[in-house]
Formats: C-alpha cells, sequence, structure tokens
C-alpha cells in the first residue's frame, strides 16, 4: 500500500548535511520523515521544487520589530511578514522595545502579543539591566527566551550595562549563551562631540571608531574568561576584532551581517545619507574585506540581519540626532545568495551562516538541518532569478530598503515551517501561525 504524507516538497536540489542531492521530501505532522528518489512520493499536498534549490529553513537570530508598533512603525505582525515574505522561518527578536522586554511580564507579553500575528517562529532576547541582575538565571529559563542581550553601548532603547562589575555579575548568572552588543560607552560620549561637529553620516565610522568596537570586545572577552561564560558577538564589523576573535573560539561566536558584506563606507553614506547609519556603524572597504575573509576563514558562526526599521521621517533628521538601523530581515536571503552566486562564498557556507550556525550556538530543538525528525522547515529559493529589489516588495512598515536598486541573481520562492506554506511566489498564505522555537537548554524546565 502506498504511503500517503501530508506533504511532499518533489524534485528540488535539496541542501542535505551530507551535501546536494535531488529527492523527494515527504513530511507528516510538522516533520521531515522520509526521503526518496525524485518523483516517488505521494501526498496530499505536493510542492514542484524542480528547477529549485530546497534549503533548510533560515534563522534570522537579530531583528528588532519594536512592537508595540503604530500607524508607521514596526511591529511584530508586520516584521515577521516582512521575514516570511523573504524567505526567513524563525526570528529572534530583541529586547530594546518600548517597553523594554527585561522581565518574565515583560517577556510573557511578547509571547502573547505573538501568538496569532507572527507568521513565523520566534524568540525573545531579554535584556539585561542594572535592575535584573539577579533574576537572569530564572529569566533565560522562560519559555520562548532566546537568551540573554547585553548592550555594552548604547544604541536605540534604554539598555545599557557600561561598566565591568556589572558585565560580569552578568555573566556569572546563568549559563545559556549570552548576545553581546559591544562598544564602549565612554569612549562613546567621549568622541560623539565628533559626530556633532560633521553633523553628517560620513562621521559615523568616525565617532564609533575602531577602538570603540575593539576595547569593548576585548573587555567582553577578560569577564567571559573570568566567568566562563560563553558569548555571542553581534555584529563584528572591524578587521582587528575578526583577527582577535579567531583566537578566542572556545568561548565566543561570532555574527556579521549582510549589511557589513554589502555596503562601505564612505560610498554607502554619499548615497544613502542616514538611511546607512546603523551601530556598529558601516566601514570602509578594508574592514569590508576582512570580514569577508573571515567569513571564509570560518569565524563568523552566524549571519543576522541585524533588522531595525525606522520611518523615512525619522531618518530625515539632522546627524547624529537621527535613529540607526537599516531594515533587512527581508533582503538577508536575496542579497546574500547573490553573493554566492558572485563566488564571494559557497551555498553550503551560507546554509552554515544562517540554518546550522544558529542551532549550533543556541541549541534550536528541530531546526537548522533537513534532517530526518527536524521540523518541516524549507526556505526554497530560484538561484537564477535575475530581479531588483525595491522599496515596494517591502512588507516592513518602514517601507524602504538600503537594497533599493540591487541587481539580484536568486530569488525566496517559497517559505514553509512545519511543513506549512507560509509564502509562495511573493503571497502570503492562510493567517499567521508562528510559534515559540523551542531550545535544548530549556528543555526540562519551566519551558513546559
Amino acid at each position: 500500500m502506498t504511503e500517503i504524507f501530508d506533504l511532499v516538497v518533489r524534485g528540488g536540489t535539496v541542501v542535505t548535511p551530507g551535501g546536494l542531492a535531488v529527492a523527494d521530501i515527504g513530511v507528516n505532522d510538522g516533520r521531515i520523515v522520509r526521503f526518496a528518489a525524485s518523483n516517488t512520493l505521494q501526498a496530499g499536498e505536493v510542492f514542484d521544487a524542480q528547477g529549485l534549490h530546497v534549503l533548510p529553513g533560515v534563522i534570522d537570530t537579530q531583528v528588532h520589530f519594536r512592537e508595540p508598533g503604530g500607524e508607521h512603525k514596526e511591529d511584530l505582525a508586520s516584521g515577521a511578514a516582512a521575514a516570511a515574505m523573504g524567505g526567513v522561518v524563525g526570528v529572534f527578536e530583541m529586547p530594546n522595545t518600548n517597553p523594554s522586554t527585561d522581565s518574565v511580564e515583560a517577556l510573557q507579553d511578547k509571547l502573547s502579543r505573538a501568538s496569532g500575528r507572527m507568521w513565523v517562529d520566534h524568540a525573545f532576547y531579554v535584556g539585561a539591566t542594572d535592575r535584573n541582575l539577579d533574576q537572569l538565571n530564572v529569566l533565560e529559563l522562560e519559555k520562548g527566551c532566546s537568551g540573554v542581550k547585553i548592550f555594552m553601548g548604547s544604541s536605540t532603547g534604554g539598555l545599557l550595562l557600561e561598566d565591568d562589575a556589572n558585565l560580569i555579575k552578568a555573566l556569572k548568572n546563568g549559563h545559556r549563551r549570552v548576545a553581546v552588543h559591544a562598544e564602549d560607552e565612554p569612549r562613546l560620549r567621549e568622541r560623539k562631540k565628533l559626530a556633532e561637529e560633521a553633523a553628517h553620516p560620513r562621521a559615523h565610522p568616525l565617532w564609533r571608531d575602531v577602538d570603540t568596537a575593539l576595547t569593548a570586545t576585548r573587555r567582553l572577552i577578560s569577564a567571559a574568561r573570568q566567568t566562563g561564560r560563553k558569548v555571542h558577538v553581534l555584529h563584528v564589523t572591524t578587521a582587528e576584532e575578526m583577527q582577535f576573535l579567531a583566537t578566542q573560539k572556545d568561548l565566543a561566536t561570532v555574527e556579521t551581517t549582510p549589511n557589513h558584506l554589502t555596503l562601505f563606507a564612505p560610498d554607502c553614506y554619499e548615497r544613502l545619507g542616514t538611511r546607512a547609519q546603523m551601530n556598529p556603524p558601516v566601514r570602509e572597504a578594508h574592514h569590508q574585506a576582512a570580514i569577508w575573509q573571515a567569513i571564509n576563514d570560518g569565524v563568523v558562526d552566524i549571519l543576522g540581519s541585524d533588522h531595525a526599521p525606522h520611518t523615512l521621517q525619522e531618518k530625515a533628521g539632522t546627524y547624529p540626532a537621527t535613529p540607526s538601523g537599516m531594515p533587512g530581515v527581508q533582503t538577508l536571503v536575496p542579497v546574500m545568495l547573490t553573493h554566492v552566486n558572485a563566488g564571494k562564498l559557497s551555498l553550503g557556507r551560507f546554509v552554515d551562516l544562517v540554518c546550522a550556525g544558529p542551532q549550533r550556538a543556541f541549541g534550536l530543538v528541530g531546526k537548522g538541518r533537513i534532517a530526518l525528525g527536524y521540523d518541516a522547515d524549507f526556505t526554497i529559493v530560484d538561484m537564477q532569478a535575475d530581479w531588483e529589489i525595491s522599496d515596494d516588495w517591502i512588507m516592513s512598515k518602514c517601507s524602504w530598503t538600503p537594497y533599493h536598486g540591487f541587481k539580484a541573481s536568486a530569488r525566496p520562492i517559497a517559505t514553509i515551517i512545519r511543513g506549512q506554506q507560509v509564502m509562495r511566489d511573493n503571497q502570503l498564505l492562510g493567517q499567521p501561525g508562528g510559534k515559540p522555537i523551542r531550545f535544548q537548554d530549556t528543555l526540562g524546565t519551566m519551558e513546559h
């Protein structure tokens, strides 16, 4: 008797742990249960993936959806819609919202707001403050929590741990990997006058200079060594940090972003003005070259978009009073796959950075690989689609992208999450059904 599956993804070029294979994938109850030769499995629903590449579902481990939003402000619903449209199946949202996600009540409120509104699976960081240091070991074990986030330098929002004493207290109180924005706050305060005098975003990498980043990263690693705590250094932007972090891989995982791999100073500030303003800043071409080298040397573990949308009205102010951040969750896949087609990195390395890397660093349950027993999460892409990214494609409420006019050579065709088609051919399907992501470190604790 022929077995009938809930879904078969048929005949695509599948990126498996063992390499590329043209195969059928059988799905039951939201999980991968069978691989077979192309055109051999039967199902109630068939996705014809012939001529397409089937990647593990892409996870974006750094987004800012800013919930609660407003008429023109990003929120969980609009941010998750942008993620799904861009081929992303899961996101980790940052805690620098208003109010901050820094307590059990705030985290539970965020999960409640996400239910029935988010198109993709999700987890939320808890922000460390000088008020909750003794609670972090409990907060990090809550359902839907991706871990603790520390801001060593000020960015959007009020979360900040700028001194080493509180940094060490935070790292001592818990065991999961801690994500850190590493910029040195005293140096930022000292140098802000340079940005104010210039009154142009081309001064952004001068204000938030290499030493601002490197000093904080060295301080972080020193604190991690004192406490034995694993850390994840977010959006690394300098050649000097990459060289240093290559010697610290026993404790530190490393993230960079598509923006720092694609844009460079001063070109981006002359073309985009404050739209190119983000923290840490986009830097000169030699830093970009060093980041690419770190990608191919295996120093970088994860690519995150650092999606941080602000309206064009907000961006139209006078620098440096303008907010830092660019939208990016929707463009992560096509921009990076265009780099793949250009020979800057392999398809396997891309998948490692956005699928397997997040699984390894954060201990995701059932995600990050196309393997038996895993969630049936797929990012299905056309690797031969020539098209131009434009503002009118963007689902984020900000309605713009720094990649407007970017000539892409690959495109997300479908987003499948736990066996459900969420996006296909530029259309969102059904209703939002995203669920909290599960983590190995919290199984058997208060998550259940």
